[in-house]
């Protein structure tokens, strides 16, 4: 059994749905530094993708720093760097703004934003 739920959404590659999920095990702390990650062919078999796809998605993460490979042990969750504030920023300018593209786009306010913003980070912590 994974470590995390990949839920399969139509229309999104696998690819990006699968690091998702991981990333989001990582923010919710069910995957944590120096834990194993399921192997290519592991992922590949419980998840029923085609293995190039689960290749594909460990290397994007490994690539992001959130996952290491330690030849003769396997795949492992990486230590976070601790960033500052500033280079955090800079790396969420980019889904910040598609998400208050999408947010205004849909009609929500400021204020309606915020609050679904404030309840996801809430059961991102449960």
């Amino acid at each position: 059994m994974l470590p995390f739920e990949v839920q399969h959404q139509p229309g999104k590659p696998v690819s990006e749905q699968l690091i998702y999920a991981v990333k989001k095990a990582v923010a919710q702390g069910r995957l944590q530094t120096g834990d194993s990650f399921p192997s290519v062919r592991t992922l590949s078999r419980e998840l029923r993708i085609n293995p190039n796809t689960a290749q594909k998605a460990v290397t994007q993460l490994t690539q992001a720093g959130i996952l290491e490979i330690e030849p003769g042990i396997g795949t492992r969750v990486r230590k976070q760097a601790k960033l500052s504030t500033a280079e955090a920023s800079a790396i969420l300018d980019e889904p910040v703004e598609s998400l208050v593209i999408e947010a205004k786009r849909l009609g929500l306010t400021l204020e309606q934003l915020e609050a679904r913003m404030r309840k996801t980070w809430k059961n991102l912590n449960h």
